[in-house]
């Protein structure tokens, strides 16, 4: 009942210390008070009964007092709020590109550049339970993992599941960028974008990365466009006719390719070289792609003090009657 109330003279309150010095006050008057009528001898009066006057008579002062009390909390001018808001949410559909090619098993990241990939993109997609959120696969030829979807438990199944091996090797950068521009381009999200990663540089496909970046600039989707990979030489799983055999090759990403690509549809190119790094690329893109929301607030205060007043004035009443009806007294 009182969760929602304040006062507008809060201050006022503190003359409810009265209310106690009051009720002292009568109480050790009571004790002082002489008859009005002395007699020469009370033996007469000894065994008479109380009546239920002499009990109740304390109810007139009682009224005065919880009178005063809701009087003073009136002053006080207690007040009631409501808040009518609306809010518009700015809705984004975010597809994700990711590479899955042999060569993103190299081990320059930890414990390899796919699985590290993996874990940074999961807790992107978990940072964002309001988006769409799609899943394209590409190495030697593409794939659509998950299609736009609000179902973050199947995005999350899916890429924990996303592995080397499910296509054809290569790098289609151009085929990638094209399948995720596919899942956006119907869209009626305000915002529409698409997240690539890769750690090489085009060879496969049938489409071209620019003309892919110029179809994604037409629909208005921003690309931001990852290269995974350390600088130099990275360390690579090969299979050999004695195992696993870890050998150093080139790390070779066509940063200008992506680079442009970012630049040409109003997105940004990150490299990264190592987990840290992959980490604040994400945390960086997350910040850039949030969800704009605008929120009005009408705040209604209405005044409580009404039925204070009445409540107060109708104590009053009942006492004025009761003092002259019932506990009338010679005085009166």
């Amino acid at each position: 009942m009182f969760d929602n109330i304040e006062f507008a003279n809060p201050q006022l309150l503190w003359l409810l210390l009265l209310v106690p010095v009051l009720i002292a006050w009568y109480i050790l008057r009571h004790k002082k008070q002489e008859a009005a009528l002395t007699f020469s001898d009370l033996k007469g009066f000894v065994k008479l009964p109380k009546t239920w006057k002499a009990y109740l008579r304390h109810i007139l002062f009682a009224l005065k007092m919880a009178a005063l009390a809701l009087l003073i909390v009136a002053v006080a001018r207690p007040q009631s709020s409501s808040t009518n808001s609306t809010s518009s949410i700015e809705g984004i559909d975010i597809v994700m590109a990711m590479d899955v090619s042999g060569s993103m098993l190299a081990r320059d990241l930890k414990p390899d550049r796919l699985t590290a990939a993996k874990r940074v993109a999961s807790d992107f997609v978990k940072d964002r339970p309001g988006d769409r959120m799609g899943l394209v696969i590409f190495s030697g030829e593409t794939f659509t993992q998950v299609p736009l979807t609000t179902d973050h438990a199947v995005m999350l199944n899916m890429l924990s599941e996303m592995k080397n091996g499910l296509i054809d090797d290569g790098t289609a950068i151009g085929d990638g960028l094209a399948t995720a521009i596919s899942r956006l381009k119907d869209s009626e999200a305000i915002s529409k974008v698409v997240i690539l990663l890769t750690d090489g540089m085009n060879n496969a496909g049938s489409v071209d990365p620019y003309t892919a970046a110029e179809i994604a600039k037409i629909y208005g989707i921003r690309v931001y466009t990852i290269g995974v990979g350390t600088y130099g030489n990275a360390p690579y799983p090969m299979q050999t006719p004695f195992g696993t055999q870890i050998q150093q090759m080139k790390v070779e990403i066509d940063e200008k390719l992506l680079a442009t690509i970012a630049n040409s549809t109003g997105g940004k190119y990150y490299r990264a070289n190592n987990n840290q790094k992959l980490d604040e690329i994400y945390q960086e893109i997350d910040k850039l792609e949030r969800s704009k929301i605008e929120v009005t607030e009408f705040r209604r205060l209405h005044e409580e003090f009404y039925p204070l007043v009445a409540w107060a004035l109708a104590l009053l009443l009942i006492e004025f009657l009761l003092r002259k009806t019932i506990f009338r007294t010679l005085t009166d």
